[in-house]
């Protein structure tokens, strides 16, 4: 016979009932996201803590010959870190929407309080994804340059762009790169931001997140492609877009999770 416990157990377990949006949703969350950046810019904090991470990136490859085909996969793959480093800005929007005070000092209220742990556990999930893409992208390298062929950047550049193996390279590395850009998609859409939001384990929010873009395949794939354009023109040039790209992101998510999960 059940108990109590076992009641409450049950219903922790429960994910929250899921809305199907539509396109204007998604135009609706980057123009709420848009005015969050104008109210609380967060290029500053991009700059402070994104850069330095590129340029280490940047150092440590172009001087180990070895690592030189990593180059690629590591930068591209700092956007798998996103929806954790977005955290922050989750909290502000939320703060905001709640007509609380919204200042930098809560920017790390959710690693101190309730969501420090399912945070934590979803942080390593994604830094699983991205020990994946990185051997999954070096396989690619070794399968079609060979593993013992380390290079200058001239000439891994030359290889890349004039030969059949350069070009091989290139699309199966983008195929795989779609794929866990994927996965990621659905793993943190909705998880990251609601686990800010609400007491819950890390287990409910991912199966929040599968169910939500189960109910808006579609609509989940459009937001995919405005968050792979942004993030390509913020990369033009040198990167410098990202400062303003990465927080208006992490606002309009938060928005767009509003709109997907009942609260």
């Amino acid at each position: 016979m059940p108990t109590i416990l076992d009641s409450a157990a049950a219903a922790s377990d429960e994910i929250p009932e899921v809305r199907r949006i539509g396109t204007g949703d998604l135009n609706w969350a980057l123009r709420e996201g848009w005015k969050d950046f104008l109210a609380k810019r967060g290029d500053l904090i991009v700059i402070g803590l994104v850069y330095p991470i590129i340029c280490l990136i940047a150092a440590v490859v172009t001087l180990n010959d070895p690592l030189l085909p990593l180059f690629f996969p590591l930068v591209a793959g700092l956007s798998i870190a996103g929806p954790a480093a977005a955290s922050g800005f989750y909290e502000l929007a939320r703060r905001r929407e709640e007509k609380r005070d919204s200042s930098w000092w809560h920017f790390l209220d959710p690693l101190n309080g309730r969501s420090r742990v399912p945070l934590a556990m979803l942080t390593a999930g994604l830094a699983a994804l991205f020990i994946g893409w990185l051997v999954v992208a070096y396989a690619i390298y070794a399968v079609t340059f060979g593993a013992e062929a380390p290079m200058q950047v001239g000439d891994l550049l030359g290889r890349l762009f004039t030969t059949r193996e350069g070009w091989e390279l290139i699309i199966l590395g983008n195929l795989a790169g779609l794929a866990f850009a994927i996965v990621t998609l659905v793993f943190a859409l909705v998880s990251f931001p609601m686990v800010v939001d609400k007491p819950v384990d890390a287990g409910v929010a991912v199966r929040t997140s599968l169910a939500a873009v189960r109910k808006n395949p579609a609509v989940v794939f459009g937001w995919g492609l405005r968050v792979a354009a942004l993030l390509l023109l913020g990369t033009i040039p040198f990167a410098v877009g990202l400062a303003v790209v990465l927080p208006w992101l992490g606002y309009s998510t938060w928005h767009l999770y509003t709109k997907l999960v009942v609260r």
